[in-house]
């Protein structure tokens, strides 16, 4: 590959990382048994008055795989990488996790480090894209645990810094062009050269979408689509350079929900294939760039729902790998937290990032990706928490 899709080692010495002295790795929550499902599904979908009847429904799809999410499981494998990576480069850093939905609980996590000594904590979030649901709902929820820790007498609470979207990051990026790659390899060699590509996304309300990313991103799609269709232009490019073939190529939605008369992103996947099937197409390959790992909506809502669609019309299809936990990644966030560190320093640097859009800012401003309703949000130009 272009040297230009590799992300340039970061020299690690003491003191480089300062004045972080942890990263919260913090992430959605999964149940881990068949008795998790509805009380974790009661934990997402809280204040929204949904019938528990409901709930048991929609965790069909986490029974079907024995009411185990595969998240938490997939968690696990990106801190031992994570613990490995910075060990492996000199960084003395400890790495905690916590979730939003599930245990390890973030407020019990914080409890923790607060006990522990823990003053400043970067935070990667399992969420590379500007949205809502993406980064300020995790932003909300740092806030609330910190507000429920100061309700506790905890006197010295740490500050909390989430690190920027890393969507466009050469070690997000690159293992998402090789997994494209290997897809492609897998494919029947008499469809492998017209086969398209799909690029999915987890699909939000447009009015979320439309209000993504700082305020003058705002507009149609908003930051949210805009950084999608950044990173798919940018995988296209690599493997048309890789194989010498121009695929046609499409941002497609996946996983809607909620109620059917607001209007989400489209086209959905499986009505993309169907198209792609009327089209003539005559293979394709499914690219999950809106995801870190292959959890219950890439396994259920791709390997089992849209493959399904795909040979129910006789389209041979494929889908690439998420990035995980794959090694590249993790020296990734390395590099964003020491990037983020020299930034606290004042000092100079030069961000990695790939496509036209650049490097997202450090501090989420006032207006960027608002709130459903006015709540505190840590982390952003407008924390109750410097």
């Amino acid at each position: 590959m272009s040297d230009q899709l590799r992300a340039p080692e970061a020299p690690v010495a003491e003191g480089l990382a300062a004045p972080y002295d942890a990263l919260l790795l913090l992430s959605f929550g999964g149940p881990e048994g068949p008795d998790d499902v509805v009380p974790f599904l009661e934990n997402v979908t809280r204040g929204r008055g949904i019938p528990r009847e409901r709930l048991k429904e929609v965790g069909q799809h986490y029974f079907g795989f024995g009411g185990v999410s595969p998240i938490n499981g997939q968690n696990r494998e990106l801190l031992d990488a994570l613990r490995k990576d910075f060990a492996g480069h000199g960084l003395d850093l400890p790495v905690y996790w916590g979730n939003r939905n599930w245990a390890p609980y973030l407020t019990d996590v914080l409890r923790e480090m607060a006990a522990d000594g823990r003053r400043r904590i970067a935070v990667l979030a399992t969420s590379a894209y500007a949205s809502y649901s993406g980064c300020r709902q995790y932003r909300e929820n740092l806030a609330d645990a910190l507000a429920a820790l100061a309700a506790e007498g905890v006197t010295e609470l740490p500050r909390v810094d989430k690190l920027r979207h890393y969507f466009n990051h050469p070690g997000f990026v690159q293992p998402m062009i090789d997994g494209v790659l290997a897809s492609l390899a897998g494919l029947p060699e008499e469809v492998r050269e017209g086969a398209h590509l799909v690029f999915t996304t987890h699909s939000i309300p447009t009015a979320a979408a439309d209000t993504s990313g700082p305020v003058e991103e705002h507009g149609e799609g908003g930051a949210y689509v805009a950084q999608h269709l950044d990173v798919a232009r940018v995988v296209a490019d690599a493997v048309r350079a890789e194989t010498g073939t121009e695929r046609p190529w499409e941002l497609v939605y996946q996983s809607r929900s909620g109620a059917p008369h607001i209007p989400w992103l489209e086209p959905d996947i499986c009505d993309h294939l169907e198209a792609l099937h009327a089209a003539g197409a005559p293979a394709a390959v499914m690219v999950p760039i809106g995801f870190v790992s292959d959890h219950m909506e890439v396994l259920y809502d791709l390997d089992t729902e849209a493959t399904a669609k795909a040979a129910e019309l006789g389209l041979p299809i494929a889908r690439s790998a998420t990035v995980g936990a794959d090694p590249r990644f993790a020296g990734a966030v390395r590099d964003l937290v020491l990037e983020r560190a020299a930034a606290e320093r004042g000092e100079p640097l030069e961000r990695c990032a790939l496509g036209l859009l650049g490097a997202s800012q450090d501090l989420c401003a006032v207006g960027c990706c608002p709130a459903r309703a006015p709540r505190p949000a840590a982390a952003g130009a407008d924390s109750p928490y410097a």
